[in-house]
């Protein structure tokens, strides 16, 4: 297809596609002609990734970058691609100084033992929630995780990853990862508010 059709395909402006092409985001087309290039169906999954990467996962060009980069390394196992997008899409978190992180941090580690889960050592995910457990600590709080991270492992297991093609084309994995991870997350989060609004209006006014 030309650059017009995938334009009108895939709803994304030619000046858009013709900046991605520039900042190798987007693979070049086959070369028909001097002035035209053709375009298929791996250019589509492409700019459906990116536009996961820019409009829900709101990364910056840089690490869209680095993530097609691994989608286009055929030597990454699947694994570390997925990886590198899961990263990517969490915040940067610095551990803090102080018994309170370490505290936190070995509870975090912990539950993650004891769950049996399969997560790096470095992920940013364990500092995201050891930040968050020492929040919690601090403010007195009762951090009972478990139900929450059983939730998680059912929602994972039964819903959000069955989204995800593993034996289909690199592109259209990650960009199933990248819409699971965000906006189930806060299809979830909205849930559970209205879940909290119901119950403590059951609780308050059992006869309403």
């Amino acid at each position: 297809m030309r650059m017009s059709e995938l334009s009108a395909t895939s709803g994304v402006a030619i000046p858009t596609i013709k900046y991605y092409l520039r900042e190798g985001l987007l693979h070049q087309g086959a070369q028909l002609a001097a002035t035209r290039a053709g375009y298929d169906e791996s250019h589509l999954r492409r700019l459906r990734l990116i536009r996961a990467l820019i409009e829900v996962g709101r990364l910056p060009v840089a690490s869209i970058k680095q993530v097609i980069a691994a989608v286009a390394d055929e030597s990454l196992p699947t694994r570390d691609v997925l990886g590198i997008v899961q990263y990517a899409l969490s915040p940067a978190v610095e551990p803090e100084p102080g018994e309170d992180w370490q505290a936190a941090r070995a509870q975090v580690d912990r539950l993650i033992d004891d769950l049996g889960w399969d997560v790096r050592t470095d992920a940013p995910t364990r500092a995201e929630l050891t930040q968050t457990v020492a929040r919690m600590r601090r403010l007195g709080m009762d951090v009972g995780l478990e139900p929450y991270a059983e939730a998680a492992q059912k929602l994972a297991a039964e819903v959000e990853m069955e989204t995800v093609a593993f034996d289909g084309p690199r592109d259209a994995a990650v960009e199933a990862l990248v819409l699971g991870t965000v906006l189930y997350g806060k299809a979830f989060d909205a849930l559970r508010r209205m879940a909290h609004e119901s119950e403590s209006a059951r609780r308050l006014h059992p006869e309403s």
